[in-house]
C-alpha cells in the first residue's frame, strides 16, 4: 500500500478488548517528551495500529496530523522538531514472556520519520511494534481524553497508570524509575521527595483525576526514614467513561459509515466518530464540509468540524448566500485583488495575529478571506483598515 493510500488514517479511539487475566506489563517511555510530542506519539500509534506488525512503515497526511494534535497545520518546523524528539526518545521494557522467561529490551520510539509531498511517513522497530500491538503490554490512549491535558507531567502519569487500569495498580516503582518516567531524573532538585511530591506528583494527580477516565491515588513506602518507592492505585472515573468502540456490526450498517469510508476515512475512525457523536451529527458535519467547495483536505477539515462543532454561518454550506452577503463578498474580493502582493501578505499576517482559536485559524488557512467562521471578524478587520470599503460607503483603492 503506497503512502497516499494511507493518508488520513487518523485514529482517535482505543480498541475494545476482553479483560486480560494476567498482569499487564508496561513499556516505559522516557518522560522528557513535551506535551505536544506525547500527543503526537499517541496519534501516530493509533494511525498505524491496524497494520503495525504487518507493514514496515506507515503514513498520514501532515496537515491532518497537525489538526488532530491541535496546532497550526502550516507549522511544519514544530512538527519536524517533535518528530525528531520521538526518534531520539527510547522505549524500554522488562517483562516475562509467555514462557516465563525474562525479557529486557530498548528501542527508539520511532525508528525514522520523514516529511515529503505533504505526507508524514514513519516506522517502528519490529521488536517495539510487536510490543505496542499487544494489549497485554501496551494500552492505546483515547485522543479525546488526551486533548484535555495541559501538563506534560500529568499526561505522562496518565499514560503510565492507564497501562495498568485492568489490574488496579501500577505496582511499586522505585523513585528513580518514577522520576525517569516523569522526565525529571536529571534534576537534583527532584531527588528530594518533598519537592517531587509538591511540584510533580500532587499537580499531576489532580489533573489526571479531574481530566481523565481514571482516578489515581499515590501510595509510598519507605526504606528507613526516606521514601524509596511509589505506586498508584487506579479506579475508573465514573464521570468520564472511556469512549470505546463496539464490534462494528451495528455501526457499519449506518449509511453515513459508507459515506465516510468512501471519502477515505479509516474503519476505526469512522466507527469512533459515529459512536462518539451519533450518526445524525456526523452526517450534519459531513454535509457542512461537502457544502464547502474550497476545502482542500476533506478528512482534515471534517476532523476539525467534529471536534470544534463547526456550524454554517451566513448561509455557508446551505446554498447561495443572501444578496447583501454576496455583494459584501464581491467587494471583499475586489478589495483584496486591488492590494499589492506585499500588502496582501501583510494583511493576512495582521489578521491572523488577531485569531485566538484553532478552529478559526484553520478555517482562515483553508479559505482565506472567504472564511465563514471568521466572517464577522473579517468585516471588522477591513472596517478598521479601510472604513466603509465593504459597505459601499467608502473609497476602495
Amino acid at each position: 500500500m503506497n503512502p497516499q493510500d494511507q493518508t488520513d488514517r487518523a485514529l482517535t479511539g482505543p480498541l475494545r478488548r476482553e479483560a486480560v487475566k494476567k498482569n499487564v506489563a508496561a513499556i516505559h517511555v522516557s518522560g522528557k517528551l513535551t506535551l505536544l510530542q506525547r500527543k503526537l506519539s499517541n496519534v501516530l500509534l493509533l494511525n498505524a495500529y491496524d497494520t503495525l506488525i504487518y507493514q514496515s512503515s506507515h503514513a498520514i497526511d501532515a496537515r491532518t496530523l497537525c489538526t488532530m494534535i491541535g496546532y497550526n497545520s502550516n507549522d511544519m518546523e514544530t512538527l519536524k522538531q517533535s518528530l525528531r524528539g520521538l526518534v531520539e526518545t527510547s522505549a524500554e521494557w522488562d517483562m516475562l514472556d509467555e514462557k516465563g522467561q525474562q525479557e529486557w529490551g530498548v528501542s527508539s520510539l520511532l525508528s525514522y520519520a520523514k516529511l515529503k509531498g505533504g505526507v508524514c511517513e514513519y516506522a517502528y522497530s519490529p521488536a517495539l511494534a510487536e510490543k505496542l500491538h499487544d494489549p497485554k503490554v501496551f494500552a492505546l490512549i483515547n485522543l479525546d481524553i488526551q486533548r484535555r491535558f495541559t501538563s506534560g507531567h500529568a499526561l505522562a502519569l496518565y499514560e503510565n497508570c492507564y497501562r495498568f487500569v485492568r489490574t488496579g495498580s501500577t505496582g511499586w516503582w522505585p523513585l528513580e524509575l518514577f522520576r525517569r518516567l516523569m522526565g525529571v531524573d536529571d534534576s537534583a532538585y527532584y531527588e528530594t521527595f518533598k519537592h517531587l511530591n509538591a511540584k510533580i506528583i500532587k499537580p499531576a494527580v489532580a489533573e489526571v483525576n479531574k481530566t481523565s477516565n481514571i482516578i489515581v491515588t499515590p501510595e509510598t513506602r519507605k526504606m528507613g526514614r526516606a521514601v524509596s518507592d511509589i505506586r498508584f492505585i487506579i479506579k475508573k472515573n465514573p464521570q468520564l467513561s472511556v469512549l470505546e468502540l463496539d464490534d462494528g456490526a451495528g455501526v457499519r450498517n449506518e449509511p453515513i459509515y459508507e459515506k465516510l469510508r468512501a471519502q477515505g476515512v479509516s474503519d476505526r475512525l469512522a466507527r469512533q466518530w459515529i459512536n462518539q457523536h451519533g450518526a445524525a451529527h456526523v452526517a450534519e458535519k459531513m454535509a457542512y464540509v461537502d457544502g464547502r467547495e474550497d476545502v482542500r483536505n476533506r478528512v482534515s477539515y471534517l476532523t476539525a468540524a467534529l471536534r470544534e462543532d463547526y456550524k454554517p454561518a451566513d448561509g455557508a454550506g446551505q446554498g447561495a448566500p443572501t444578496s447583501d452577503r454576496a455583494k459584501q463578498l464581491a467587494r471583499l474580493r475586489d478589495l483584496v485583488a486591488s492590494r499589492s502582493p506585499t500588502q496582501r501578505d501583510a494583511d493576512k499576517r495582521l489578521f491572523m495575529a488577531r485569531i485566538d482559536t484553532p478552529a478559526a485559524r484553520l478555517d482562515f488557512e483553508n479559505h482565506g478571506w472567504m472564511s465563514a467562521l471568521n466572517a464577522e471578524a473579517i468585516v471588522a478587520f477591513w472596517e478598521d483598515l479601510m472604513p466603509g470599503a465593504l459597505t459601499g460607503q467608502g473609497d476602495t483603492p
